[in-house]
């Protein structure tokens, strides 16, 4: 469900890829470098949690080994990963290196760009709004926006739960060769909207399921009309605030706070690895261009499913999936399900996020990783997922399909 890897000819896959359009293949990536991963490394200090309490001393030691052998196999620079289990204890670890030209060591309390794990503060703005009765989900987006191909038949809803229809920005030729030529350039919602509207809608709103970062966008910008506050505003004072979430935010510039790790990509025009730490994540921003902490992606797990700032009939609405075409996988408003796990991933270049909370078990599970290069079409933080609970939590494993 990260929609944030546009590549040289399309979509990465239907789930935690470019956009999920069926039918459009992109050029394979060439296999990152082989990095050593470095032992769990414990970081001392307020925002870090190590080393694991409570946990079997055998589950730690399988945990580490579980995580060891999938960064090596996929060959991940760096990750941070916590697990908590209420009444088990917690597992929280940083493994490998922050920035492979000096070998620093990845540290559990970095900032990290979040991709499409955006959508879930975006879209919890949108909720908000309709508990107010300023908005309705059923509304057209036509009632608030001009010019949205069909926008007098594509609800919020649609938008919300990615059955618009509407062509994903992110897969337009023209979109990705200005980006890759000039990765630290800013965009306009107005222009990431403009590459979208050049194609006609690919099915009619409401009728099927295509996961497009179109309609984060339009999303944002009625927040922004109802609210007459910037997005980055109304996040800071109204999601993030009340969540107590003081290291998230929505990103504007190439800025990236310290403590932070490099992030790796091969979404170049050569297709060569480069450093992305400061890319510009305009180009993904309401869909995609925040940046936060394992800690605030712990809290945020919880709160997202509990639903603490929304109504109860709202909260249930945004967690009435629906089907996705992939077994065991659902999509709400904003937000997935994945065999029980409740949450959502993301991906731009150079960074990989998994944040997900597992109510069977009041579990929750955040993966932080420096580099987006897939392994054979996995994206490698749905692999340290899958591979942390085949481990912790074997009747509710994280898995999503390969490209």
């Amino acid at each position: 469900m990260s929609a944030h890897r546009p590549g040289p000819v399309g979509i990465r896959r239907l789930l935690a890829a470019a956009c999920a359009v069926a039918g459009v293949v992109p050029l394979a990536s060439a296999p990152a470098a082989a990095v050593p991963v470095a032992a769990a490394a414990p970081v001392a200090g307020p925002r870090a949690d190590c080393p694991a309490r409570g946990l079997d001393p055998a589950l730690v030691s399988r945990l580490d080994r579980a995580v060891r052998q999938t960064m090596r196999q996929a060959s991940v620079p760096g990750a941070v990963v916590g697990l908590w289990l209420p009444g088990r204890g917690q597992y929280v670890r940083a493994f490998g290196v922050a920035d492979k030209r000096t070998g620093a060591p990845m540290r559990v309390d970095i900032n990290s760009r979040i991709g499409s794990v955006t959508k879930t503060f975006t879209v919890t703005a949108l909720l908000e709004l309709v508990d107010q009765g300023r908005v309705h989900l059923d509304d057209p987006i036509g009632s608030y926006l001009h010019g949205v191909p069909d926008g007098d038949r594509i609800t919020l809803r649609d938008l919300a739960d990615m059955r618009s229809g509407l062509f994903p920005y992110s897969a337009d030729p023209g979109f990705i060769k200005a980006l890759y030529s000039h990765p630290t350039r800013g965009f306009t919602p107005g222009q990431l909207l403009g590459y979208a509207f050049r194609h006609p809608n690919l099915f009619a709103a409401g009728t099927q399921y295509l996961y497009s970062n179109t309609n984060t966008v339009l999303i944002g910008l009625v927040v922004e009309k109802i609210t007459g506050t910037p997005l980055a505003e109304y996040l800071r004072r109204h999601v993030t605030g009340p969540s107590h979430l003081p290291h998230s935010y929505l990103a504007h510039g190439t800025y990236l706070p310290q403590p932070y790790a490099h992030g790796y990509t091969e979404q170049t025009l050569s297709g060569a690895e480069a450093d992305a730490t400061h890319w510009n994540p305009s180009w993904a921003w309401a869909d995609g261009a925040m940046v936060s902490d394992l800690g605030d992606l712990r809290t945020w797990a919880g709160d997202l499913f509990r639903g603490n700032l929304l109504s109860r009939r709202t909260q249930a609405q945004r967690l009435d999936f629906v089907p996705t075409g992939i077994p065991g996988v659902g999509y709400g408003l904003g937000v997935f399900d994945v065999n029980g796990w409740i949450g959502h991933n993301g991906v731009v270049p150079g960074y990989e996020t998994l944040m997900v909370h597992l109510p069977a078990q009041r579990a929750t599970l955040v993966v932080l990783v420096n580099t987006d290069i897939d392994d054979n079409g996995n994206e490698l933080s749905t692999l340290l997922g899958q591979a942390v609970t085949s481990v912790a939590t074997p009747q509710n494993i994280f898995r999503l399909p390969a490209a």
